[in-house]
């Protein structure tokens, strides 16, 4: 059993979020493109970790009211990647989660080519919280270049629940 989360019907978009949330110098973009014939969103952008910063990230709300997702029925999160060779993160975050530096993590190499990817719930680890990991209250995904300098650039052509 599947759920595309990314594309899908309705208003489920990409937005970048990057350190200068909190005084960071951290650059980036998101764009949807065409890569190797698949249409993706395209995160690119300069990781610095000048002025205690460290990343970008484009994020997806899943719930139109940025409330709880039901995501209890599946295993994890699948995502078709296209990369630069270098490390990412996928970071989720639930709606039992109150500050902006927690979340739940699974790191991941995205090679230069189409790959898919399969994230299950019980290997992500909680960062900066001690509270459990609960797919029925899923708030947020993102894909995140984070904490060390380099020039990111990172596509996601689909994301689904399995």
């Amino acid at each position: 059993m599947q759920h595309e989360l990314w594309p899908a019907a309705g208003q489920r978009r990409w937005r970048v979020i990057t350190d200068t949330v909190m005084g960071g110098v951290s650059q980036g973009t998101v764009e949807l493109t065409e890569i190797e014939g698949r249409t993706a969103a395209r995160m690119r952008g300069a990781v610095s970790t000048e002025n205690n910063g460290g990343f970008i990230q484009i994020a997806m709300d899943l719930s139109p009211d940025g409330g709880a997702f039901d995501a209890g029925g599946y295993d994890g999160i699948a995502a078709e990647l296209f990369g630069n060779d270098q490390a990412y993160g996928l970071h989720l975050r639930t709606t039992d989660l109150l500050r902006p530096q927690q979340s739940y993590r699974h790191p991941f190499e995205a090679p230069p080519r189409w790959q898919v990817l399969k994230f299950p719930f019980a290997a992500v680890t909680p960062h900066r919280t001690d509270m459990p990991f609960d797919p029925r209250r899923l708030r947020r995904v993102g894909l995140v270049a984070i904490g060390r300098e380099f020039d990111a650039d990172l596509s996601v052509a689909r994301l689904w629940l399995y």
